[in-house]
């Protein structure tokens, strides 16, 4: 047996021979990780743009709306297809910076606190996970509990991004892009834990997940944002619409990928 490593170094766990398999989820490949930290950016960027021109009220509930939609969509599907995966993503990161957002905003959560609540909420997941499934490895994801739970993990990443990200730009006072440089430089961590010190590849990979999230968004919102915030100021609608049109790109490529090799052999997740 022998496992899969991806470009940067963090794979996916083993795989085995055990027969067809079909996983729910993408490889991690390097495009995974590229198309990852653009749904991330568009998450956030979108999210703002909907609270301004919506309000608050009416971007949250149709946020809300949108990724119920999505969840269910990807729930249906008997096994990964791209377009309703990514899609699944993109709006987990929309919600995802709404609820962080709204817990400062709206209830005056401070970004330090939230970020701590976020963080035992997904421990607390993990812990379930590892618990009823003996696996937080992603290709042992085909549907039911463990789709749930997986779900569950990625939403509270997001808001636990979004939180840590807001936290170093706007508390710390450290602003965007030094923010976003900062990130860049710490995803490169988990890579090289696993490269060069032999950590495993499922904490690696949910390490460098976690990372994803505020990585893109403050980004995003460099870009987005005033010159008054550190910002280019290219608009949350114009930096929204060119990742997506990125992310759908990729996410096509994708789908060819995905049509020359459906199955894949069952994890061995022991």
């Amino acid at each position: 047996m022998s496992a899969t490593t991806t470009p940067q170094g963090i794979h996916r766990g083993q795989a085995g021979s055990a027969g067809p398999f079909r996983s729910k989820v993408p490889q991690v490949t390097a495009v995974f990780w590229v198309v990852k930290i653009l749904t991330t950016g568009m998450g956030e960027t979108t999210s703002d743009y909907l609270a301004r021109v919506l309000g608050p009220v009416p971007a949250v509930a149709s946020a809300g709306l949108l990724l119920a939609v999505a969840l269910a969509a990807q729930a249906r599907a008997r096994r990964y297809v791209p377009a309703v995966y990514w899609t699944a993503v993109v709006m987990v990161s929309v919600f995802g910076t709404m609820a962080a957002d709204v817990a400062h905003v709206a209830l005056g959560v401070p970004y330090a606190v939230s970020a701590a609540a976020f963080a035992l909420a997904l421990a607390v997941v993990f812990g379930l996970w590892r618990q009823l499934e003996g696996t937080l490895a992603v290709e042992s994801v085909s549907g039911g509990r463990r789709e749930v739970l997986y779900w569950t993990a990625v939403m509270a990443t997001f808001a636990l991004g979004t939180a840590v990200g807001d936290l170093t730009a706007a508390t710390l006072g450290w602003g965007y892009l030094p923010s976003g440089l900062l990130f860049a430089a710490m995803i490169v961590v988990p890579a090289l834990a696993h490269r060069l010190l032999g950590a495993s590849p499922v904490l690696t990979f949910w390490w460098a997940y976690v990372l994803t999230r505020p990585l893109g968004a403050c980004f995003a919102d460099w870009a987005g944002v005033d010159a008054h915030r550190g910002g280019l100021d290219l608009g949350t609608g114009p930096v929204s619409l060119a990742l997506g049109v990125v992310i759908v790109g990729l996410v096509l490529r994708l789908s060819v990928d995905d049509r020359r090799g459906q199955e894949r052999p069952a994890p061995v997740t022991a």
